[in-house]
């Protein structure tokens, strides 16, 4: 008996598609659970590539801050954001430096006092008690500024006093940002 030397046809490749865009091919898979996945929902890990879901499940088990962490965290954010910009702004244009050096103080005050907790809101909250903190420093020359149009001659509406209020919104701006981005680096992205 001779042997079949026709050539068998190969196999076709099956057509897989991404679990949450049953529109879009794919060839990715979790690597955790093998769910096929898009390029828009692979979320790249020091591992390889997985799904959302599981990256939200490993992060989940990461979130050991309690509620009380949070409101610890506004309270010393907000406190030592008025303190640091009551005298940084007093400085004038030095607030350009001295606002980030605030803002990395605060947020390491922060860290040490929740006992390194932590908690994917921990960045928003803390930044947001900075940024109330120096708005509290930003509502005295305003209140003072505009008291001066409606009360005053008009004398009081200088550049001097224009240039006084920059100072504190500069201070919030770099001082806010700089904790968000600290407690990013250190809390769960």
């Amino acid at each position: 008996m001779t042997p079949d030397l026709t050539p068998t046809p190969s196999p076709i490749a099956e057509r897989v598609f991404c679990a949450n865009h049953p529109d879009r091919e794919t060839t990715l898979r979790c690597n955790k659970c093998g769910k096929p996945i898009c390029v828009k929902c692979a979320r790249r890990t020091p591992i390889g590539y997985r799904c959302k879901e599981c990256v939200n499940q490993h992060q989940q088990l990461f979130e050991t801050a309690q509620w009380y962490d949070l409101v610890i965290a506004f309270v010393l954010s907000t406190a030592l954001s008025a303190v640091g910009g009551a005298l940084v702004t007093a400085l004038g244009w030095f607030v350009i430096i001295l606002a980030p050096m605030a803002g990395s103080v605060i947020a390491e005050v922060i860290f040490r006092a929740m006992r390194k907790r932590r908690s994917r809101y921990l960045p928003w909250i803390a930044a947001g008690g900075a940024a109330l903190g120096g708005l509290a420093l930003c509502a005295l020359p305003m209140l003072a500024l505009v008291a001066g149009l409606f009360v005053g001659d008009g004398s009081f509406m200088n550049f001097g006093s224009l240039l006084r209020l920059i100072w504190p919104v500069v201070y919030v701006a770099l001082c806010a940002s700089t904790v968000y981005y600290r407690m990013r680096g250190i809390g769960i992205n």
